[in-house]
């Protein structure tokens, strides 16, 4: 008894570490791990297990293609032969064989268009030089005109008559002061600006949500022909009374058109159900509920038991992303109310920051179901009423869902993440040892930068528009948020492994851990990274049951 007393106290003195409690999770920042709640986890004198040779040993693997940027899917006739494996038990050859395929395919599309691009500018490098060329004998002849003709002595007195500001023949220099170089220099300096003008220019930043093949948000931009077909595969398989939903999981596997994705992800969520019959009837009770609980439970944000709660809640808002769509009032508003909410009907966990992140996904798919601009630039408020009531809605229950099976990762000490983090570790040290080991030399704990990946799904490290297109193959893998997240978390980790064994200290490893450099990323990259996490899943199929809880 005195032991549960002591213990009781320490969480009363200590309540702003609490890992189940709000707190907000950043960098390295985790919660300690208690050995009296977690004994099954650390065991005395329990060591890695011996590194097995978990890569295939084929020439093909995920570090080779770490820069590929080219899509993975559009290889092949039927490019999704390796989606309808998602819910299939096949043979894990097969599988394998497959996905190194695809990967294959991939590199050599990618080996391809480098050879192209090399190509392109070893020849506009050569125009330049002639072009160079052409210009200093224009120069020289020119200056050879002008010396004959009397009109100056040098081109130093020449640079300086032209350039002064004065009438009285008096000679000075330029009112910049920058030196004169010599004919040569500048032919250097023609030569560079001509070969930026030649260059192509940088490709504009990806916007926030991006359709399948990463296009603009705004309006509706021309599909290409395989886009076109998909959608109207989805079309059709919605349109039916009856939604095969294995059917669905299978075409979205690979990602959904954004015109599908908003009733696409509430089927595949649970939230609707599959005959088309009852969804209205469905919706509008749901909707009527959730409001429901707005009347009875929100007025109480401001009582002593609850303040502390809502609170965070208010504090934690701001600090997300995108901050052009967070930081607007009514979007404000709406995430206090569905987090609030989520709160007081989930006291065994509570807010547990992290939690605030799982709602923007959701929102931002939801809103794009009533507009066609770019989510960015986009006045929420501008929206009816209705509209937004559908939204909040529809948001607060399709969470509620996914954390549904994940909510021991919001529990008290967050034990769901305890076991992930040690089942990512293992796991790494199965795939690739160097990676491991050099954690282990530098001393970095795993629980330091993988935390946050299980807490926040990963949406700390890429922009929204991959985590929107990662959760396309969440929502359609079984048990994707739960246990397929694992294998991604791992893909993720590997797919740095150059930018990690170049790092020679802790620190830097740190730095290098919680801020990865993904700011460019688009669907491309996602895609890659799902085909290597699935890779690994059949690869280790029969890993230990921990892996999969």
């Amino acid at each position: 008894m005195s032991n549960d007393g002591n213990k009781k106290q320490f969480w009363k003195r200590n309540a702003a570490k609490v890992p189940g409690s709000i707190q907000h999770v950043y960098g390295a920042q985790h919660p300690p791990f208690d050995p009296l709640l977690h004994a099954n986890l650390i065991k005395a004198g329990n060591k890695p297990p011996p590194a097995t040779p978990g890569k295939p040993k084929k020439a093909t693997t995920f570090q080779e293609f770490e820069s590929i940027t080219s899509d993975a899917w559009d290889v092949g006739d039927d490019d999704d032969e390796l989606l309808a494996m998602a819910a299939q038990n096949l043979n894990i050859e097969v599988v394998m064989e497959t996905a190194n395929k695809v990967i294959e395919n991939h590199s050599k599309q990618q080996e391809r268009q480098r050879q192209d691009d090399t190509t392109e500018l070893e020849q506009r490098e050569e125009d330049t030089q002639e072009e160079v060329a052409e210009d200093e004998e224009e120069d020289e002849e020119d200056e050879e005109d002008r010396v004959g003709e009397g009109d100056v002595t040098s081109p130093e007195v020449s640079f300086a008559s032209q350039s002064s500001p004065y009438t009285d023949g008096r000679l000075v220099k330029s009112q910049s002061e920058a030196p004169i170089g010599s004919p040569k220099d500048a032919a250097g300096e023609h030569a560079a600006l001509h070969r930026q003008r030649s260059l192509p220019h940088r490709p504009p930043v990806i916007p926030l949500v991006a359709r399948m093949a990463d296009q603009n948000t705004s309006g509706t931009p021309a599909m290409t022909e395989r886009e076109a077909s998909r959608l109207d595969k989805f079309k059709q398989l919605l349109a039916g009374p009856n939604t095969d939903l294995e059917e669905l999981r299978k075409l979205s596997w690979s990602g959904i058109p954004r015109q599908v994705r908003p009733i696409t992800w509430k089927l595949l969520s649970g939230y609707l159900p599959a005959n088309a019959e009852r969804r209205e009837s469905v919706l509008q009770r749901k909707r009527q509920e959730y409001f429901g609980f707005i009347q009875q439970y929100y007025d109480s944000r401001n009582d002593e038991h609850h303040q502390d709660t809502y609170r965070q809640i208010h504090i934690d808002i701001p600090r997300m992303s995108p901050e052009t769509l967070v930081l607007q009032p009514k979007v404000t508003e709406i995430f206090e109310r569905i987090l609030f909410i989520w709160a007081i009907r989930h006291p065994a966990s509570g807010y547990v920051q992290g939690i605030n992140d799982l709602v923007t996904p959701f929102f931002v798919v939801y809103v794009f179901e009533y507009i066609e601009e770019e989510v960015e630039n986009f006045d929420v408020s501008s929206l009816q009423e209705e509209a937004l009531r559908n939204i909040e809605a529809d948001s607060f229950w399709c969470m509620s869902k996914l954390l549904d099976g994940i909510q021991d990762n919001y529990t008290f000490a967050q034990p769901g993440i305890q076991r992930k983090v040690k089942a990512l570790e293992e796991l790494v040290s199965r795939i690739d040892e160097s990676v491991h080991r050099h954690m282990q030399q530098y001393e970095v704990e795993y629980l330091q930068f993988a935390f946050r990946w299980m807490n926040n799904l990963l949406m700390r490290e890429l922009p929204l528009r991959c985590t929107i297109r990662l959760w396309d193959t969440y929502q359609a893998e079984p048990e994707g948020f739960s246990h397929f997240h694992l294998y991604v978390c791992a893909a993720f980790l590997v797919r740095w492994r150059k930018e990690i064994l170049e790092e020679r200290d802790f620190q830097g490893l740190m730095i290098l851990l919680q801020n990865l450099p993904t700011m460019h990323w688009g669907n491309e990259e996602v895609s890659v990274l799902l085909a290597e996490a699935y890779r690994l899943k059949f690869a280790f199929a029969d890993a230990p049951n921990h892996y999969k809880r």
